[in-house]
């Protein structure tokens, strides 16, 4: 398109159709900016979406982590806690083989005669001194077998000490065993929770990468269609200024027609007036007084 050249180039009619030519295209690129608006609008209202939504997924991602690490602790607790019954059980265990070893011992040096038989004996014996006179040789003997009976009375007491001791320790190996089994199981139930959290975590991560790239991707989409808007926008200014301009000089060469037919006519009308004064006819308002702005009077 040339410029400063359609003034003298063009007639009034050439500048008309080309504004028509110019105000056609200037649509059609009006149209095309309004679709990339458009265009744009969209990609950016479904990048913000995505974007948002990427951020909400990293948001359950800090929450699942969290709920994630509150059960790890808990995990960690409870195999703490499994792993001390485990060693009290061992402790416990052991315990109990050092003294069914060391009654075996005893039970191979236990008297044959029961434990009532030789208490009973023994009571008998005490009563017998405490009722009964004696000499001395006869009370020295009674304290002699007292003491060899309560010495065979103290193999027994203490096998049945030790009897009785493993029966309690037996007894607190099936408490500690029931106590790590209970263990075990809340923390098999914790770790699977745990699983569970760390499972439904990375798919929200995968979610949330996903609607990132998507974002991504349609802002690169979206930066295009406005980088193609720029030009179409250049051009709309172009072609509006240049229409601006052609209609300008179109109202010039109107206006300047118009005057130069006034002036034709104006001439005209002076030149018939003052035929008709030289013949002495009688003039209208219109060309007394035309004839008066050029200084001539009926006396002329």
């Amino acid at each position: 398109m040339k410029e400063n050249g359609w003034k003298t180039q063009l007639s009034n009619e050439q500048k008309t159709q080309t504004i028509q030519q110019l105000e056609q295209k200037l649509s059609s690129l009006l149209e095309e900016e309004d679709s990339l608006r458009n265009l744009t609008n969209q990609l950016a209202e479904k990048r913000n979406k995505l974007n948002d939504r990427s951020r909400n997924l990293r948001e359950e991602v800090q929450k699942l982590r969290s709920e994630r690490d509150q059960i790890n602790n808990k995990v960690r607790t409870l195999k703490e806690k499994r792993n001390d019954l485990t060693a009290a059980i061992k402790e416990k265990t052991e315990r109990i083989k050092h003294i069914n070893e060391e009654s075996k011992t005893i039970a191979e040096k236990k008297p044959r005669r029961t434990h009532k038989d030789l208490q009973d004996e023994v009571d008998s014996i005490d009563w017998k001194i405490q009722t009964t006179s004696h000499t001395l040789q006869e009370d020295k003997e009674l304290v002699e077998k007292v003491k060899q009976l309560e010495t065979q009375l103290s193999v027994h007491k203490k096998f049945e000490h030790l009897r009785k001791t493993v029966q309690d320790e037996r007894a607190q190996v099936t408490r500690l065993r029931t106590e790590s089994q209970q263990s075990h199981q809340a923390l098999t139930a914790q770790a699977q929770i745990s699983q569970e959290l760390h499972s439904r975590m990375l798919a929200k991560v995968e979610e949330a990468k996903t609607a990132k790239a998507e974002a991504d991707a349609i802002h690169k989409q979206f930066l295009e269609a406005r980088e193609k808007a720029k030009p179409v926008r250049k051009q709309i200014v172009s072609i509006t200024t240049e229409i601006r301009r052609l209609k300008g000089e179109v109202r010039e060469e109107e206006q300047e027609e118009r005057r130069h037919s006034e002036d034709e006519l104006r001439q005209s009308l002076e030149q018939k007036a003052r035929e008709k004064l030289k013949r002495g006819e009688k003039l209208s308002w219109q060309e007394f007084q035309l004839l008066s702005e050029k200084g001539v009077t009926t006396q002329d």
